[in-house]
């Protein structure tokens, strides 16, 4: 594989002087004779990345959509990851943007085939995007789900059989198995108790073998926001166990749509406490000749692990949203302070098991990993500090979640050190020509920003119907709009909503809509852009949707994204000093103009955007028209 610099280094010349040359020429000339457009926001945007990279600075780049971002941070990504001998990271915000990253028609394929640059490009994908095996065995032996029959067909041969670990190749990714619903992948997919040092199949797991391959990338590594954030958080942790942490050293990081990073850095750091894990945890291992001291504490625990949960659903307050919020009192207290307690108890009559060989070790060795971590956020729950904390109902089983608020002190500590380049890349990076919203909630105080317009014609080509109404009225309005058939994507504030308003719909116009959840969300878009499906319901594709021409001519938003009344954003409330301007109305604005973009992606596109807006909300329309392409039709 060709791995040197694209181009001749001089004693003449820096690195850098190189490279701003190599750039011109490239965007200018060499991708010009191939068909490329020569876009001048596209090589601006090329040369600020280069200054960036020079000073190791932080760089908010803020290009509208046309401007070719994707190809103006890949090449010098590229030449950066040759020159330093270390691979550049593509951060993505989810695993649709991967894949539009990645796929064959896609813009890395088309500069390795233009440039002849061969590009060494491999996926690191979330723990949670691979099948975990002993799950599905697991799975296998306590249900009869006709799609764990599927998924095992579909094993490579080489998992039991006794072969050369030679043979291996990686598999097992969530994209494989496109016809499973979320809620059996969640079965059978990696979950934080699965002890992967102490299992003895973990040399032919697919998540370690594609752990192995991405390390050895010489170019890019593709992964997504929250895998990222999660080597982050977890990179010392690991080195202390003796383990490699889940990426490599690297060179650079592009955060693509960085504008969404913050919500990663929060569910990396997020703890969870599910009501029925530590029961099935602590079933396993009760086996014959267990002493009778840890049996008696373990049903001490269980029992006291209920109670506190019957205490936290009794005390819980729905919102639009899974989030519930958590009224505390005396007793939810002095049962968390219980179980921690009696966790700590077991763990060193643990000591006294595994000495007896009775419980299998890697049974021992999860229970005492779980409980370990049990007891932090037991302890992080009860305890008078900053943390946010709620309740969520998953698969009709109950879920703690504690989050410390202090990400933004992590992130200075642990990113933002002044010692490599990192590119945030969106089309939305600021608020009416502020980046202060972006900086401030990430942490950010030294950086470099631009901001460049998109060349598309809007005027000509986009359409914007505003649609005034109440939710009722909207609904009836959605429906005649879907009477006229044409490519649809209707945008959500909340999956409650999404499903409420799907629902509402006449059983002819159900039929013609899929939504998100339905299925895997790479193949939903997949269907979408095939014009298999003409409306496509969704409440996360605010960005990163990528879909050309005939394949989406019509955008409907049918509520305003504000961000929900959740324990997260309420938190967020409490330490502002206007929490309307300073949370909720920027948050809105800019997942606003994300939706709004989805709708002209090349100079050859048009359609029409139609914003369903609340009377509650007629006050804001001025603010919501400056934001817009263009004004209201």
């Amino acid at each position: 594989m060709n791995t040197k610099i694209p181009f001749q280094l001089s004693k003449d010349q820096t690195f850098y002087e190189s490279l701003n040359d190599w750039l011109g020429d490239t965007l200018y000339d060499d991708l010009t004779e191939k068909g490329f457009e020569c876009r001048d926001e596209q090589i601006y945007m090329a040369f600020q990345i280069e200054q960036a990279l020079k000073d190791k600075q932080v760089l908010l780049a803020e290009a509208g959509v046309g401007t070719g971002k994707t190809i103006a941070y890949l090449l010098p990504a590229i030449a950066y990851a040759r020159y330093t001998g270390k691979p550049a990271v593509i951060s993505c915000a989810d695993e649709t943007l991967i894949d539009q990253l990645i796929k064959e028609e896609g813009d890395i394929q088309k500069l390795s085939e233009a440039l002849n640059l061969n590009v060494d490009v491999r996926l690191a994908k979330a723990r949670n995007q691979y099948i975990c095996l002993k799950r599905l065995e697991e799975v296998s032996n306590t249900t009869n789900e006709d799609f764990v029959d599927f998924v095992e067909d579909e094993l490579p041969d080489f998992i039991y059989a006794d072969r050369s670990l030679q043979s291996v190749y990686p598999y097992g990714v969530r994209s494989d198995y496109p016809y499973l619903k979320d809620e059996q992948w969640d079965m059978i997919n990696y979950h934080p108790i699965q002890q992967c040092a102490a299992c003895d199949i973990r040399n032919r797991c697919g998540q370690t073998i594609h752990r192995n391959h991405y390390r050895e990338a010489v170019d890019l590594i593709i992964c997504s926001h929250d895998f990222y954030m999660e080597h982050l958080w977890t990179k010392e942790s690991r080195s202390r166990q003796g383990q490699l942490p889940l990426l490599p050293e690297v060179s650079m990081v592009v955060f693509d749509e960085g504008h969404l990073l913050e919500y990663s850095a929060q569910r990396a750091l997020t703890y969870e406490v599910q009501q029925q894990t530590i029961v099935q945890l602590l079933e396993r291992i009760m086996v014959d000749g267990i002493r009778e001291k840890s049996l008696q504490l373990m049903e001490q625990l269980l029992d006291v692990h209920e109670l506190f949960f019957n205490q936290l659903r009794s005390n819980a307050t729905k919102h639009d949203n899974e989030r519930l919020t958590i009224e505390k009192n005396e007793e939810m207290m002095r049962l968390a302070n219980k179980a921690v307690s009696l966790s700590n108890d077991l763990l060193e009559e643990f000591v006294f098991e595994g000495e007896l060989y009775v419980i299998p070790e890697y049974d021992l060795k999860i229970v005492e990993e779980y409980l370990e971590q049990y007891i932090y956020s037991m302890e992080l729950f009860a305890g008078q500090n900053d943390a946010v904390d709620w309740l969520e109902e998953r698969r009709e089983e109950s879920t703690l979640l504690i989050m410390p608020r202090l990400v933004t002190s992590i992130l200075k500590e642990k990113l933002f050190t002044g010692t490599m380049p990192i590119i945030f890349s969106s089309a939305t990076l600021s608020v009416e020509k502020s980046f202060d919203y972006l900086a401030y909630s990430l942490g950010i105080v030294d950086y470099q920003s631009f901001s460049i317009a998109s060349p598309f014609d809007y005027e000509n080509v986009m359409k914007i119907h505003l649609e005034q109404g109440t939710v009722e009225d909207n609904r009836r309005r959605l429906s005649s709009i879907l009477a006229t058939e044409e490519q649809t994507l209707v945008l959500f504030s909340s999956k409650q909503s999404m499903m409420d308003t799907y629902d509402s719909l006449p059983l002819e116009q159900r039929v013609l809509v899929t939504y998100e959840g339905e299925r895997s969300l790479s193949s939903l878009v997949k269907d979408f852009q095939q014009q298999k499906v003409p409306v496509f319901f969704s409440y996360h594709l605010w960005e990163g949707l990528d879909l050309p021409n005939e394949s989406l001519t019509r955008v409907i938003i049918f509520d305003l994204p504000f961000p929900p009344h959740d324990p997260l954003f309420e938190a967020r409330r409490e330490f502002a000093e206007d929490a309307f301007d300073e949370v909720d109305l920027p948050f809105m604005l800019l997942r606003l103009r994300q939706g709004v973009g989805r709708l002209i992606r090349t100079s050859d596109d048009f359609g029409s955007i139609h914003l369903f807006v609340e009377p509650d909300c007629n006050e804001l329309l001025p603010v919501i028209e400056r934001v817009l392409p263009v004004p209201f039709s």
